[in-house]
């Protein structure tokens, strides 16, 4: 199914308008307010393609372009979506910020018990998670673009005190979620021998090296790395003296919440009291993909040009940014820890934190090697290895490929999902869950984000292929009847002949909002020039030297007696060249194509001569 994102965004927005508009007005429903993490993931479904895509914005009701306004019809006219938007987004900080005036990050009905005998706690639900915190991140910088504009074109008294609010609390919001992602940074530092150590040497070892092996290699390779986070990042004594100590091994990356004992970040903005950490410093690959994620909102062009952060958070955001760097070496490193066979292709990956093994952290891996391609210049066997590990993933995971009897792969990543173990949440309560069911649409946003950054054109064409079939996979599991009909997830659509246990949420904002992340991702993608051919090149350039010398030569024929028709030809003809020469850098195929088309042309005018002198 070919990718189209206009047409999918529109659709998607009509769904959202048709579920979470009544009467014009935002209506959050029965699961509204209880968890920050989905709340701030349905306002991004209006919000992030707003402020991402031109031809969707919301924020000028004078730009606001038809078909956006006809499937947007339940959220109110023209001028009205803009206003409803910025109601349901200062509901949105008013539910979400404490009696201390302090934001509040709560995972609420995403937190799971381990204990199925026991029901979590209120406190526990209350507890921050960084899922939260990052997503809290890009729904600010959105929030906050959107008012930039937004508050210059309405005249409304009562929509101007609320844009007045709503910036202030987005402000704090924004200043609480960055100061909550320093406290959730952990670096985790472990002895060979122990049970981390050795996992994460078999993993890197793969059963072909000795750990003595392994260790030399990755004192080597990890030695400034190691340094650089010694000196660049304030961490506690125990720690830094652990990293200067060669012969340990260690991990960095986000926990899941504020880490126990981590010190109070200083700060002018008022976020309230800072709250005291839960987690265990161990890095989650799961948070620490969703923690980059919101991080590199921060360095965006449209965050830099709308100059959206206060000096106070620029201050924060090079923190951050210091951490999503060395996050991202660590990680790539460790994925193609092997030049011959990476880590990575030795699916499944295995946690050396919570000892789980599952693609979902192949894919986690994945999603952190995309990041590092990203931010530097791959190299094409870089890019080609990891296509290898998209595709295989597609298939482990049942999208590309069928299911089996009784295929236990459709309840661990796709119904049920992959359950991680919430390390120190049993202070406050029964131990914790967090459950992650978005592989497949983590899939399609990971690939796409490679097509975008391929400029090879056997590579491109694997991950636009499979981008589209992990597309086709995505779009049947969409709702199709009850509430939420056309947003996601019906799994059973996917998976007909497998056993699918109902979830007690009907819509699931956390896939919803990755689908969309997709198609502003994909609209970015068609945006770039097409990957250019030097072959393709090379031919068009030799059929324009063809045309131009055989064009030259009709011009010095004598006119014949329609010497109107045969001027407008030559004319037409010199255009399509013209218009050749100007794409043929950018754009070969085309210029090919109507190089082509003049050859033809010519060589039509050539044939009518030679019958008109044998007539003669």
């Amino acid at each position: 199914m070919q990718i189209k994102p206009r047409q999918h965004l529109l659709d998607i927005w009509q769904a959202i308008a048709r579920h979470s508009f009544d009467g014009g007005e935002w209506d959050w429903g029965e699961w509204g307010g209880v968890s920050s993490v989905a709340d701030a993931e349905r306002l991004l479904c209006l919000l992030y393609p707003a402020t991402e895509i031109p031809a969707f914005r919301l924020d000028d009701p004078d730009t606001t372009q038809d078909d956006v306004q006809q499937v947007l019809k339940k959220a109110g006219g023209r001028l009205d979506i803009p206003a409803n938007i910025v109601t349901a987004a200062a509901e949105f900080m008013r539910t979400h910020t404490g009696e201390d005036k302090r934001p509040t990050f709560a995972g609420g009905y995403y937190f799971g018990s381990a204990d199925k005998t026991k029901e979590l706690s209120e406190e526990q639900r209350q507890l921050g998670v960084t899922d939260s915190f990052s997503m809290s991140i890009t729904l600010c910088l959105a929030t906050l673009g959107f008012l930039k504009v937004y508050e210059t074109r309405t005249r409304r008294s009562d929509i101007k005190e609320t844009i007045a609010e709503l910036r202030s609390a987005t402000s704090s919001r924004l200043t609480a979620a960055m100061v909550s992602l320093l406290r959730s940074f952990t670096v985790n530092v472990f002895d060979t021998d122990s049970s981390q150590g050795r996992t994460l040497i078999e993993l890197l070892g793969q059963g072909r090296q000795s750990q003595r092996q392994v260790l030399n290699k990755f004192q080597t390779r990890f030695r400034p790395l190691r340094a650089a986070i010694v000196e660049s990042v304030s961490l506690g004594i125990d720690v830094e003296e652990g990293l200067k100590d060669e012969n340990q091994l260690f991990e960095c990356g986000w926990a899941w919440s504020l880490v126990k004992d981590s010190p109070e970040i200083e700060t002018d903005e008022p976020i309230g009291p800072q709250p005291e950490g839960v987690a265990n410093a161990v890095p989650y690959l799961y948070f620490t993909v969703v923690a980059l994620d919101g991080i590199q909102d921060l360095f965006s062009d449209r965050t830099l040009t709308l100059g959206l952060l206060n000096a106070e958070q620029q201050k924060l955001a090079e923190a951050l940014r210091l951490r999503w760097e060395l996050t991202q070496q660590y990680w790539s490193r460790i994925a193609r820890f092997d030049a011959d066979r990476w880590p990575l292709e030795d699916l499944p990956w295995r946690t050396t934190g919570q000892k789980l093994e599952s693609e979902y952290f192949s894919l986690s891996v994945a999603a952190i090697l995309v990041h590092d391609l990203m931010r530097r210049r791959a190299t094409d066997d870089d890019l080609t290895r990891t296509v290898g590990v998209m595709e295989r993933l597609a298939e482990r995971g049942r999208i590309t490929s069928r299911m089996t009897v009784d295929d236990p792969v459709i309840h661990e990543l796709h119904n049920m999902g992959v359950k991680l173990p919430l390390q120190g949440s049993e202070r406050v309560g029964p131990p914790m869950t967090w459950s992650m069911t978005d592989f497949s649409a983590q899939l399609l946003k990971r690939t796409v984000q490679l097509c975008t950054l391929s400029r090879n054109l056997a590579s491109h064409d694997r991950l636009l292929r499979l981008a589209e079939d992990i597309f086709d996979h995505m779009w049947r599991r969409r709702i199709r009847d009850g509430e939420g009909v056309g947003l996601w997830d019906n799994i059973h659509a996917a998976y007909p002949d497998a056993e699918i246990h109902k979830r007690r949420v009907p819509v699931s904002w956390s896939i919803t909002e990755r689908v969309t992340e997709v198609m502003v991702q994909a609209h970015e993608m068609y945006r770039q020039p097409p990957i250019r051919s030097l072959e393709l090149t090379e031919l068009a350039r030799a059929l324009l030297s063809e045309s131009a010398h055989l064009l030259g030569n009709e011009q010095m024929e004598p006119a014949p007696t329609d010497a109107g028709r045969h001027g407008m030809e030559l004319r037409n003809i010199e255009v399509k060249l013209r218009r050749a020469r100007s794409l043929v850098d950018e754009q070969p195929g085309t210029a090919y194509a109507l190089t082509l088309d003049v050859l033809g042309q010519l060589d039509s005018l050539a044939r009518a001569r030679e019958a008109a002198d044998r007539g003669v």
